[in-house]
């Protein structure tokens, strides 16, 4: 391992205080107003040297996409401990998710217009992004699996937390739009996504049912696919 990979090392230490930076302009200052000069300026570095450790800015959105993703993983989780109801279960996992958006709500716009385009690399179902979206997925899943004895079929279950990463997703965009104060129409609507979510559930213990309802799961798992 190079050197400069090793723990405590000046050039971890270099890539450490550029993506605190970076994550800070972003909060503060939004996508469009944060540049590798900017970053490169404020620690008194090079572009050069800024670009060495991210060569680009999309490089910087992915940490920030990392850091949102694992502060909501750490509030889930510790939510999730004391909780067994299913649906209860996924209400932690998408109103963290949520609360952990907040900062950024000022220029999440400005994400949005970079993230739009499919070639994007900061798309949230680009190549790129997987590392962040599986930190979802596995929460979801946790939530899922951790949950006290609901009846639902294995099939079901194996294939539900998939289709609640992209409602996550569809919320999340939602939430950009929304303007209420402290974005109370993107909770509403989650309040109402989870009450109808625990009617249909257990439809899925029906036979005649089943079927149909696995076979929505995987058509709504084949968009990250």
């Amino acid at each position: 391992m190079p050197r400069s990979s090793e723990p405590g090392t000046k050039g971890e230490r270099t890539r450490e205080r550029i993506r605190t930076a970076a994550l800070a302009s972003f909060r503060d200052n939004g996508y469009d107003a944060t540049t590798i000069r900017k970053i490169a300026d404020e620690l008194g570095m090079s572009v050069g040297a800024t670009n060495y450790h991210f060569p680009s800015k999309n490089h910087l959105v992915q940490e920030l996409y990392l850091d949102v993703q694992h502060a909501h993983r750490a509030a889930a989780e510790r939510l999730l401990e004391n909780e067994t109801r299913l649906i209860d279960r996924l209400a932690i996992v998408y109103a963290t998710g949520i609360d952990q958006l907040m900062p950024y709500h000022a220029h999440a716009g400005e994400f949005l217009s970079a993230a739009v385009s499919p070639r994007s690399p900061i798309n949230p179902l680009s190549a790129e992004s997987a590392s962040s979206l599986d930190i979802v997925e596995e929460l979801f899943a946790q939530a899922v699996e951790g949950a006290a004895p609901s009846g639902l079929p294995a099939d079901v279950r194996a294939l539900l937390p998939r289709a609640l990463v992209l409602a996550h997703l569809l919320l999340a965009l939602f939430w950009v739009y929304d303007t209420s104060e402290g974005q109370r129409h993107t909770r509403a609507l989650l309040e109402r996504g989870l009450k109808l979510l625990g009617n249909v559930l257990p439809l899925a213990r029906v036979p005649i049912l089943r079927g149909p309802l696995r076979d929505v799961l995987s058509l709504v798992t084949e968009v990250r696919a």
